[in-house]
Protein backbone atom coordinates (compact mmCIF):
# COMPACT_ATOMS: atom_id res chain seq x y z
CA UNK A 1 0.00 0.00 0.00
CA UNK A 2 2.67 2.24 0.81
CA UNK A 3 4.56 1.71 -2.16
CA UNK A 4 1.25 2.31 -4.44
CA UNK A 5 1.20 5.90 -2.80
CA UNK A 6 4.35 6.47 -3.50
CA UNK A 7 3.98 5.82 -7.05
CA UNK A 8 1.12 7.89 -7.28
CA UNK A 9 2.75 10.95 -5.39
CA UNK A 10 6.02 10.31 -8.18
CA UNK A 11 3.65 10.97 -10.97
CA UNK A 12 1.80 13.71 -9.55
CA UNK A 13 5.21 15.52 -9.14
CA UNK A 14 6.21 14.75 -12.23
CA UNK A 15 6.74 17.19 -14.81
CA UNK A 16 4.03 17.64 -17.88
CA UNK A 17 5.80 16.32 -20.78
CA UNK A 18 4.70 18.86 -23.71
CA UNK A 19 5.92 18.30 -27.30
CA UNK A 20 5.69 20.90 -29.82
CA UNK A 21 6.13 19.60 -33.63
CA UNK A 22 7.57 22.22 -35.97
CA UNK A 23 8.41 22.49 -39.45
CA UNK A 24 9.62 24.28 -42.88
CA UNK A 25 7.43 27.21 -43.70
CA UNK A 26 7.47 29.62 -47.05
CA UNK A 27 6.93 32.83 -47.25
CA UNK A 28 3.88 33.21 -49.60
CA UNK A 29 5.83 36.17 -51.63
CA UNK A 30 9.76 35.87 -51.74
CA UNK A 31 9.71 31.81 -51.32
CA UNK A 32 12.22 31.71 -48.84
CA UNK A 33 12.08 29.33 -46.09
CA UNK A 34 10.85 30.91 -42.37
CA UNK A 35 9.33 29.52 -39.29
CA UNK A 36 5.70 28.00 -40.40
CA UNK A 37 2.96 30.51 -39.41
CA UNK A 38 0.99 27.88 -37.25
CA UNK A 39 3.53 26.04 -35.91
CA UNK A 40 4.82 29.10 -34.29
CA UNK A 41 1.34 29.56 -33.38
CA UNK A 42 1.75 26.31 -31.60
CA UNK A 43 4.31 26.76 -29.91
CA UNK A 44 3.75 30.40 -28.38
CA UNK A 45 0.61 28.37 -26.99
CA UNK A 46 3.07 26.01 -25.24
CA UNK A 47 5.45 28.68 -23.90
CA UNK A 48 2.00 30.73 -22.27
CA UNK A 49 1.30 27.00 -20.88
CA UNK A 50 4.73 26.53 -19.50
CA UNK A 51 5.05 30.35 -17.87
CA UNK A 52 1.51 29.90 -16.05
CA UNK A 53 2.61 26.83 -14.68
CA UNK A 54 4.03 26.69 -11.65
CA UNK A 55 8.55 26.29 -12.41
CA UNK A 56 9.31 22.90 -12.87
CA UNK A 57 5.73 21.72 -13.53
CA UNK A 58 6.06 21.65 -17.69
CA UNK A 59 8.95 19.81 -19.39
CA UNK A 60 8.66 21.64 -23.29
CA UNK A 61 10.54 20.08 -25.90
CA UNK A 62 10.09 20.88 -29.77
CA UNK A 63 10.89 18.50 -32.64
CA UNK A 64 11.54 19.05 -36.50
CA UNK A 65 11.36 15.60 -38.60
CA UNK A 66 13.56 15.21 -41.69
CA UNK A 67 14.30 12.94 -43.95
CA UNK A 68 18.12 13.64 -43.53
CA UNK A 69 20.67 15.36 -41.49
CA UNK A 70 20.22 19.48 -41.83
CA UNK A 71 23.77 21.50 -43.01
CA UNK A 72 24.67 24.07 -40.49
CA UNK A 73 24.24 27.32 -42.28
CA UNK A 74 21.86 26.13 -44.55
CA UNK A 75 18.72 27.71 -45.59
CA UNK A 76 16.74 25.17 -43.55
CA UNK A 77 19.54 25.52 -40.75
CA UNK A 78 18.57 29.24 -40.95
CA UNK A 79 14.68 28.73 -40.59
CA UNK A 80 14.37 26.35 -37.97
CA UNK A 81 16.48 28.80 -35.71
CA UNK A 82 13.60 31.07 -35.57
CA UNK A 83 11.62 28.73 -33.65
CA UNK A 84 14.92 28.71 -31.37
CA UNK A 85 15.12 32.77 -31.01
CA UNK A 86 11.22 32.57 -29.09
CA UNK A 87 13.06 31.10 -25.98
CA UNK A 88 13.79 27.19 -26.73
CA UNK A 89 17.48 26.50 -25.57
CA UNK A 90 17.58 23.14 -28.13
CA UNK A 91 15.53 21.65 -30.53
CA UNK A 92 15.56 18.24 -31.93
CA UNK A 93 15.54 17.31 -35.64
CA UNK A 94 13.90 13.78 -35.58
CA UNK A 95 15.88 11.68 -38.54
CA UNK A 96 15.79 8.19 -39.72
CA UNK A 97 18.18 5.33 -38.63
CA UNK A 98 20.18 5.26 -41.92
CA UNK A 99 23.64 7.17 -42.23
CA UNK A 100 25.06 9.16 -44.68
CA UNK A 101 21.38 10.02 -45.98
CA UNK A 102 21.17 12.51 -48.77
CA UNK A 103 21.09 16.54 -48.36
CA UNK A 104 17.20 16.98 -48.17
CA UNK A 105 15.96 20.08 -50.56
CA UNK A 106 12.81 21.38 -48.68
CA UNK A 107 11.80 23.06 -51.96
CA UNK A 108 11.21 20.32 -53.84
CA UNK A 109 8.04 17.71 -53.00
CA UNK A 110 9.09 15.13 -50.45
CA UNK A 111 9.96 11.73 -51.46
CA UNK A 112 9.98 10.06 -47.74
CA UNK A 113 7.00 10.08 -44.83
CA UNK A 114 8.40 12.16 -42.03
CA UNK A 115 5.32 11.31 -40.53
CA UNK A 116 6.41 7.43 -39.23
CA UNK A 117 9.95 8.62 -37.50
CA UNK A 118 7.35 10.94 -35.32
CA UNK A 119 5.11 8.12 -34.12
CA UNK A 120 8.24 5.59 -33.56
CA UNK A 121 9.96 8.43 -31.49
CA UNK A 122 6.56 9.50 -29.30
CA UNK A 123 6.13 6.06 -28.48
CA UNK A 124 9.57 5.99 -27.20
CA UNK A 125 9.18 9.15 -25.39
CA UNK A 126 5.88 8.85 -24.14
CA UNK A 127 4.60 12.61 -23.59
CA UNK A 128 1.12 13.41 -22.32
CA UNK A 129 0.85 16.23 -24.67
CA UNK A 130 1.84 16.85 -28.26
CA UNK A 131 0.64 20.21 -29.86
CA UNK A 132 1.50 21.30 -33.97
CA UNK A 133 0.15 23.22 -36.61
CA UNK A 134 -3.40 22.45 -38.62
CA UNK A 135 -1.31 22.44 -42.03
CA UNK A 136 2.23 23.33 -43.29
CA UNK A 137 3.67 25.62 -45.43
CA UNK A 138 5.90 23.17 -47.55
CA UNK A 139 5.64 19.69 -49.56
CA UNK A 140 2.26 18.52 -49.81
CA UNK A 141 0.61 20.52 -46.92
CA UNK A 142 -2.52 18.09 -46.58
CA UNK A 143 -2.91 18.68 -43.10
CA UNK A 144 -2.92 14.90 -42.79
CA UNK A 145 -0.08 14.88 -40.27
CA UNK A 146 -2.32 14.83 -36.97
CA UNK A 147 -4.73 12.63 -37.92
CA UNK A 148 -1.90 10.30 -38.73
CA UNK A 149 -0.29 10.62 -35.61
CA UNK A 150 -3.62 10.39 -33.62
CA UNK A 151 -4.65 7.01 -35.66
CA UNK A 152 -1.61 5.66 -35.21
CA UNK A 153 -0.54 6.45 -31.26
CA UNK A 154 -4.55 5.95 -30.89
CA UNK A 155 -4.75 9.32 -28.98
CA UNK A 156 -7.82 11.56 -29.08
CA UNK A 157 -6.92 14.70 -31.63
CA UNK A 158 -8.63 18.23 -31.02
CA UNK A 159 -8.20 20.48 -33.99
CA UNK A 160 -8.81 24.51 -34.18
CA UNK A 161 -7.27 25.02 -30.80
CA UNK A 162 -6.66 28.87 -29.58
CA UNK A 163 -6.05 28.84 -26.25
CA UNK A 164 -4.56 26.29 -23.63
CA UNK A 165 -6.00 27.54 -20.36
CA UNK A 166 -4.61 24.60 -18.01
CA UNK A 167 -3.72 21.37 -17.89
CA UNK A 168 -3.61 19.19 -14.57
CA UNK A 169 -1.68 16.49 -16.00
CA UNK A 170 -4.57 14.09 -16.55
CA UNK A 171 -7.08 16.60 -18.14
CA UNK A 172 -6.49 19.07 -20.82
CA UNK A 173 -8.66 22.34 -20.68
CA UNK A 174 -8.40 24.26 -24.07
CA UNK A 175 -10.54 26.86 -26.02
CA UNK A 176 -11.36 25.70 -29.65
CA UNK A 177 -12.63 27.74 -32.53
CA UNK A 178 -15.99 27.69 -34.51
CA UNK A 179 -17.60 29.58 -37.21
CA UNK A 180 -18.24 33.07 -36.67
CA UNK A 181 -15.83 34.41 -34.13
CA UNK A 182 -17.21 32.05 -31.77
CA UNK A 183 -15.00 29.76 -29.13
CA UNK A 184 -15.69 26.57 -27.28
CA UNK A 185 -14.17 25.09 -24.15
CA UNK A 186 -12.88 21.26 -24.38
CA UNK A 187 -11.38 18.94 -21.19
CA UNK A 188 -9.67 16.15 -23.06
CA UNK A 189 -8.14 13.53 -21.31
CA UNK A 190 -4.51 13.36 -21.95
CA UNK A 191 -2.28 12.06 -23.38
CA UNK A 192 -3.86 13.44 -26.34
CA UNK A 193 -2.57 15.80 -29.87
CA UNK A 194 -3.90 18.93 -30.49
CA UNK A 195 -3.87 21.25 -33.46
CA UNK A 196 -3.88 24.59 -33.46
CA UNK A 197 -5.88 27.15 -35.55
CA UNK A 198 -4.90 30.57 -37.30
CA UNK A 199 -6.78 32.70 -35.40
CA UNK A 200 -4.43 31.94 -31.90
CA UNK A 201 -2.04 34.74 -30.53
CA UNK A 202 0.34 35.41 -33.29
CA UNK A 203 3.87 34.14 -32.44
CA UNK A 204 6.26 36.45 -30.60
CA UNK A 205 9.26 37.74 -32.58
CA UNK A 206 12.48 35.37 -32.83
CA UNK A 207 15.61 36.97 -31.06
CA UNK A 208 18.42 36.93 -33.03
CA UNK A 209 21.07 36.17 -30.33
CA UNK A 210 18.65 33.53 -28.85
CA UNK A 211 18.80 32.12 -32.26
CA UNK A 212 22.45 31.52 -32.97
CA UNK A 213 22.88 30.07 -29.12
CA UNK A 214 20.19 27.55 -29.38
CA UNK A 215 20.78 24.33 -30.37
CA UNK A 216 20.07 21.74 -33.21
CA UNK A 217 20.02 18.10 -31.98
CA UNK A 218 20.00 15.36 -34.48
CA UNK A 219 18.14 11.77 -33.21
CA UNK A 220 17.80 9.07 -35.56
CA UNK A 221 14.60 7.35 -34.60
CA UNK A 222 13.25 4.45 -36.96
CA UNK A 223 13.14 3.77 -40.83
CA UNK A 224 13.38 5.72 -43.83
CA UNK A 225 10.41 5.40 -45.59
CA UNK A 226 9.84 6.15 -49.25
CA UNK A 227 6.70 7.88 -50.40
CA UNK A 228 5.59 6.19 -53.58
CA UNK A 229 2.79 8.26 -54.41
CA UNK A 230 4.50 11.51 -53.41
CA UNK A 231 7.48 10.78 -56.43
CA UNK A 232 4.81 11.01 -58.65
CA UNK A 233 3.79 14.34 -58.34
CA UNK A 234 4.19 17.12 -61.18
CA UNK A 235 4.79 20.53 -59.46
CA UNK A 236 3.83 23.48 -61.35
CA UNK A 237 3.10 27.06 -61.33
CA UNK A 238 0.19 27.91 -58.87
CA UNK A 239 -2.60 29.59 -61.64
CA UNK A 240 -4.56 32.69 -60.48
CA UNK A 241 -7.79 31.68 -58.36
CA UNK A 242 -11.47 33.19 -58.77
CA UNK A 243 -12.01 35.83 -56.67
CA UNK A 244 -14.46 34.19 -53.79
CA UNK A 245 -17.07 35.56 -51.82
CA UNK A 246 -16.56 38.07 -48.97
CA UNK A 247 -15.77 35.70 -45.78
CA UNK A 248 -15.77 37.95 -42.52
CA UNK A 249 -13.00 37.03 -40.10
CA UNK A 250 -12.85 37.72 -36.79
CA UNK A 251 -9.38 38.82 -34.98
CA UNK A 252 -10.89 40.74 -31.87
CA UNK A 253 -13.37 39.73 -28.96
CA UNK A 254 -15.73 43.17 -29.96
CA UNK A 255 -15.80 41.47 -34.22
CA UNK A 256 -16.01 37.95 -32.78
CA UNK A 257 -19.04 39.13 -30.31
CA UNK A 258 -20.88 40.50 -34.04
CA UNK A 259 -20.22 38.06 -35.94
CA UNK A 260 -21.75 35.61 -33.57
CA UNK A 261 -24.80 37.71 -33.01
CA UNK A 262 -25.53 38.78 -36.34
CA UNK A 263 -27.81 37.04 -38.36
CA UNK A 264 -27.60 34.65 -40.93
CA UNK A 265 -29.31 35.84 -43.80
CA UNK A 266 -28.26 39.07 -45.14
CA UNK A 267 -30.44 42.02 -45.99
CA UNK A 268 -29.99 42.51 -49.50
CA UNK A 269 -30.45 38.90 -51.04
CA UNK A 270 -33.42 37.93 -52.78
CA UNK A 271 -35.49 34.87 -52.53
CA UNK A 272 -36.92 33.13 -55.28
CA UNK A 273 -39.75 31.04 -54.96
CA UNK A 274 -41.55 28.83 -57.40
CA UNK A 275 -38.87 29.77 -60.23
CA UNK A 276 -38.15 27.58 -63.44
CA UNK A 277 -34.57 26.45 -63.51
CA UNK A 278 -33.92 28.89 -66.51
CA UNK A 279 -34.55 32.09 -63.81
CA UNK A 280 -32.65 30.52 -61.42
CA UNK A 281 -29.31 29.53 -63.21
CA UNK A 282 -30.06 33.45 -64.22
CA UNK A 283 -30.54 35.03 -60.45
CA UNK A 284 -26.98 32.93 -59.99
CA UNK A 285 -25.64 34.47 -62.86
CA UNK A 286 -26.40 37.45 -62.09
CA UNK A 287 -25.19 37.53 -58.52
CA UNK A 288 -21.55 35.68 -59.43
CA UNK A 289 -21.50 38.46 -61.80
CA UNK A 290 -22.08 41.28 -59.47
CA UNK A 291 -18.90 39.43 -56.86
CA UNK A 292 -16.53 39.64 -59.60
CA UNK A 293 -16.71 35.52 -59.31
CA UNK A 294 -17.65 35.87 -62.84
CA UNK A 295 -16.80 37.74 -65.59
Amino acid sequence: MKADRSSVAQQASAPLEVVSLVSLGQHPVSGRLRRAEQDARALELCLALERQSAPGAVSLSAWHASGSEIALGSEQDQALRGYLGMGLESLTLVTPNAPGAAPLKAVDQPVVDVWPLLVTRLKQAAPQLVVCGGQGETGEGSGLLPHLLAESLGWPLVEGIVAIESCDGAHLTALQALPRGQRRRLRVKLPALVSVDSAAPAARQSAFAQARRGELSTLASGELVHDAQAETFGVAPARKRPKRLKRIKATSARDRFKAAAAKAEGGGGKRLEGVSAEEGAAEILKLLREEGVLR
